[in-house]
């Protein structure tokens, strides 16, 4: 971590989320020096269902990992939307994936995930017990300075650590002072709803006879007490379950503000006790499911969110939720923040050298890529969170239509249009076009062009050099 006199710079990432260790990926394949703060002791992989579609997918083709993840996984195929009385109200279908953007969509545990990626990167490039403290920039160099007392240096620092990030923090208290940080980013995260998750041991699939299919969909239940709940099943006859409490005025969530705490399993109780017999979508009752988790495989989670304007600053740059907290109904958060990682690493892949002029450059042009997107996405989760988790009466509404009178070929148009986003990492070989081919140019990257220039160069010249030598035999 020391100053390097190289045109590649050395990153450190702050935060061993999904996010922060896709990125560290990447990074590993462009040859980049890099290094992961992680604040927690030890990794506690936590959280409950997660889905990945055609948005991303492609990406996990290009690092080799896809059929790791598939492995994983159960095919999403539909949303089921129930009432406090498991009355069937509507069921979105998802069939048409493959078709549209070239990937089925794949269903699994969060922690499964977390997993796959944690071997992603050398154990060796992620410090534990790191907290980062303070970040200061000298010499056109970034030092953070973390909880232990030990500091590092580097040229470009990322904050990949969440909603509440000590990067962004830094970056904007500076900001502050100089009386160029925006008012909207000064003002707090905006409170909404608290929520529970878990994913079981394994179970009898006797018990539970939707463990027996090969693919996997989200059952949901909305009541009118500002609760919501629901179960989707993965491999290995596990189901992961949550459940969500609404705040019905943005002071009650305020007051909610000190038990805040990121996939951490703490002072449970008295929310179980809320959902514990409560009907299961699966049969029986939650209490059933929450009896069959581990306890370390409970999380209480504070539900914020949050669009920021600003993502970056002197040698600072912010992804996923420390930029951008979104509310985790539409299943777009972890998505987003990997997407982040691509194209931050494919701007960092082109940086011309270490000057402040190259790295602002490169952080505008990964800024101008993600915002609207990131954008565009926010606001659907919170569409996504009025349908499937509100109880107010316009919420309702909001639901009836959504469910009831909006075609299907009109939300299959909507998803057509979400997946058209496809960015993949421009440093490594493209994975094939798949789907319908609609999708949104991308950015391509001038070094990796060419240096694939030069590798087809050398190639052609040790082909002609090659048969030169087999004439030269012939003839001889």
């Amino acid at each position: 971590m020391s100053e390097t006199t190289t045109s590649s710079p050395v990153v450190l990432i702050a935060g061993a989320g999904l996010s922060g260790l896709l990125l560290g990926a990447l990074l590993e394949r462009a040859g980049i020096e890099y290094y992961i703060f992680e604040r927690a002791s030890k990794v506690k992989p936590l959280g409950s269902a997660m889905v990945l579609g055609p948005t991303i997918l492609a990406v996990f083709e290009q690092l080799g990992i896809l059929e790791d993840l598939q492995k994983i996984s159960l095919e999403f195929r539909a949303i089921e939307l129930h009432n406090e009385k498991m009355e069937k109200l509507s069921t979105i279908q998802m069939k048409n994936d493959v078709e549209i953007g070239g990937y089925a969509s794949q269903l699994f545990a969060r922690p499964d995930l977390y997993e796959l990626m944690l071997r992603q990167v050398p154990a060796e490039k992620i410090l534990m017990s790191k907290k980062v403290l303070k970040v200061e920039e000298e010499d056109s160099k970034v030092h953070i300075h973390c909880s232990d007392g030990t500091s590092y240096m580097g040229d470009i620092l990322v904050g990949a650590d969440g909603a509440y990030s000590a990067v962004r923090q830094a970056a904007y208290k500076e900001m502050a002072a100089e009386g160029t940080l925006p008012k909207e980013d000064a003002a707090d995260l905006v409170a909404g709803y608290t929520t529970m998750v878990g994913v079981t041991s394994a179970v009898d699939p006797e018990k539970y006879p939707q463990l027996k299919g090969d693919h996997s969909f989200f059952q949901c239940v909305v009541s009118g007490s500002g609760q919501s709940w629901g179960t989707m099943c993965v491999p290995g006859n596990r189901i992961c379950w949550g459940f969500s409490h609404q705040y019905q005025s943005l002071a009650e969530g305020k007051k909610q503000m000190f038990m805040n705490s990121e996939w951490g399993p703490e002072s449970n109780a008295a929310m179980i006790k809320d959902f514990y017999d409560l009907p299961c979508p699966y049969g029986g009752t939650m209490g059933d499911l929450i009896d069959a988790t581990p306890e370390d495989l409970v999380s209480k989670v504070y539900l914020e969110h949050k669009m920021f304007e600003t993502w970056y600053y002197k040698r600072s740059v912010l992804i996923g939720d420390a930029c951008h907290k979104m509310l985790p109904s539409a299943g777009q958060g972890a998505l987003n923040a990997m997407q982040d990682a691509v194209i931050l690493a494919n701007c960092l892949y082109d940086l011309k050298d270490n000057t402040q002029e190259s790295i602002t450059t490169a952080f505008q042009s990964y800024y101008d890529q993600r915002f609207e997107k990131a954008n565009a996405q926010y606001q659907n989760s919170q569409v996504a969170a009025k349908v499937l988790m509100s109880a107010t009466w316009t919420d309702r509404l909001i639901r009836t239509i959504a469910f009831k009178f909006i075609p299907q070929w009109i939300q299959q148009k909507s998803y057509e249009k979400t997946t058209r986003y496809r960015p993949q990492v421009t440093f490594l070989p493209r994975a094939p076009a798949r789907g319908r081919d609609n999708v949104l140019p991308q950015l391509p990257s001038v070094r990796y062009e060419k240096e694939e220039q030069e590798r087809q160069k050398k190639q052609r010249e040790q082909e002609r050099g090659t048969q030169g030598d087999f004439l030269n035999a012939v003839l001889a």
